[in-house]
């Protein structure tokens, strides 16, 4: 599937006479233009691709930055392959340009061909454009911070923009959480059919849980900055689950199925299996906690060592230190390294927890210990575990704290939201760093990824200008916008 979807990512859109000659002399097997259905399956799977796992070296972007840095895993080998905050060029280069190329400009295209007007018009394949193109846009913001938005993806337009003007965070996040209102309205269920959706097979009814489910991500995540603003965003969507659905179960979580076809398995599989790489073990920081909480999804997480007991080590030790754990510290469990293994976008175990912190912070009405629990049992049951009331009592009563703490546990696998998540709370609490480690970036987690050198060769004045609005320095210290830290 993926090599099919490769040449459809680079095809040319060709230009053709008109009249009688090219009717007869017309291609079949040469489209002048591809539909949505070819579009829409390349852009989805390259796009979470990337955000889950991401197979060539030094561009890992999950499994060498945010699974790192959050402490899910560790390196016992290569440790400046990310777990001590050291970063490759072709680390934020390659990422950069492949959520713009492989993703964005293929929703962009099929929003333009789908849309009123367009030469294959169909309101869902609008709407589903719309959301993957939002969540692309929101990876790139909550990864960089401004970045080209109002002005990207013009380089086909009739009057062209080559050299897009970056937005600041907050305009990007309103420009988001509007498109993701104005593609609820969009998707009608019951209405024109769709083919090629491998993340909801074309149920729109899902898709439109969804856009709601995200744009409640981002209002949340925003809730701090634009408080006003959220909290009528929230009001809205849960004011009226008619016409603006959710997600309700685990069957609605918006997640890449990965098959059996080589081309087309799980990113970790691929790279921990099929590539037989053995550099990461789980970090203590995560077995120590599920331990303290005798919490089952442990046994999920990680597969028990050669003495059948679940050990973790340190993040940032140096090789020589690090590879002595090799043997004996536990690895990724089995779960996430199937070729088959889903690649997770949201849950609804997030959203509950999403809707807990809300309920404390007086943004939204309900009981945020109901939500607590629900985000809880719900993440539990993803992996087919049973909630107790053993555990529940271990717990506890909410707090914010707690919220974030099981977010974080929620999450694993989902580095990059783990991290931004981190990144604008400052929670969880993270342990001291193990004396014997080792850390670039002066010791400081990475708070953002530096643009790519390619910004400063084709787009210098506008790049010169986003730097500004981060205090001046192209690195991986400067703070984001939603940063309530």
């Amino acid at each position: 599937m993926k090599a099919f979807f490769l040449f459809i990512g680079v095809m040319l859109t060709v230009s053709s006479c008109t009249g009688d000659f090219d009717a007869m002399n017309t291609d079949p097997n040469n489209p002048t233009a591809l539909s949505p259905q070819y579009l829409l399956p390349y852009g989805i799977e390259k796009v979470v691709d990337r955000s889950w796992g991401g197979r060539d070296r030094f561009e890992r972007l999950n499994l060498d930055g945010a699974m790192l840095w959050m402490q899910y895993l560790t390196r016992n080998i290569y440790s400046n392959e990310g777990d001590n905050y050291g970063l490759s060029v072709a680390f934020y280069n390659n990422n950069w340009k492949a959520l713009y190329n492989d993703g964005l400009v293929n929703f962009q295209r099929m929003v333009s061909l789908s849309q009123p007007g367009g030469k294959f018009q169909n309101t869902n394949y609008e709407g589903i454009a719309m959301v993957m193109r939002t969540w692309t846009f929101s990876l790139l913001t909550d990864l960089y911070g401004p970045i080209p938005y109002t002005e990207a993806l013009k380089g086909t337009a009739e009057q062209p923009v080559y050299s897009p003007t970056y937005d600041e965070m907050d305009k990007v996040y309103a420009g988001m959480l509007a498109d993701l209102k104005t593609a609820n309205e969009k998707l009608v269920v019951g209405g024109p059919a769709v083919s090629g959706d491998i993340l909801y097979n074309g149920d729109i009814l899902k898709w439109k849980k969804f856009a709601n489910s995200l744009r409640l991500r981002l209002a949340n995540r925003q809730a701090a900055k634009k408080a006003t603003e959220s909290r009528a965003i929230m009001a809205e969507i849960l004011g009226d689950p008619a016409k603006y659905p959710v997600f309700a179960s685990n069957a609605d979580n918006a997640s890449l199925k990965c098959t059996e076809v080589l081309s087309s398995n799980n990113e970790l599989y691929l790279v921990m299996v099929n590539d037989s790489r053995t550099d990461w073990n789980v970090s203590k920081t995560l077995v120590d906690k599920l331990t303290d909480l005798a919490d089952p999804r442990l046994t999920v997480y990680a597969q028990p060592n050669k003495d059948g007991k679940y050990v973790g080590h340190a993040n940032g030790l140096p090789d020589a230190i690090a590879t002595t754990y090799l043997g004996s510290s536990s690895n990724i469990g089995t779960y996430f390294i199937q070729k088959t293994s889903p690649q997770v976008i949201m849950t609804y175990g997030e959203l509950n927890l999403i809707l807990a912190e809300a309920a404390l912070d007086g943004d939204i009405s309900g009981s945020a210990q109901t939500y607590f629990e629900k985000g809880m049992t719900a993440s539990f049951e993803q992996y087919g575990l049973k909630m107790t009331d053993t555990y529940l009592k271990t717990v506890g009563t909410v707090t914010r704290e707690k919220v974030m703490e099981q977010k974080w546990i929620a999450l694993f696998g989902q580095g990059l939201e783990a991290w931004t998540e981190y990144r604008r709370t400052g929670l969880p609490v993270l342990p001291a760093k193990d004396p014997r480690a080792v850390f670039e970036n002066d010791g400081v987690l990475p708070t953002r990824l530096p643009y790519p050198t390619s910004e400063a060769s084709l787009n210098n004045a506008n790049l010169a200008k986003a730097l500004t609005m981060i205090g001046g320095k192209n690195d991986t210290k400067a703070k984001l916008w939603w940063s309530e830290k």
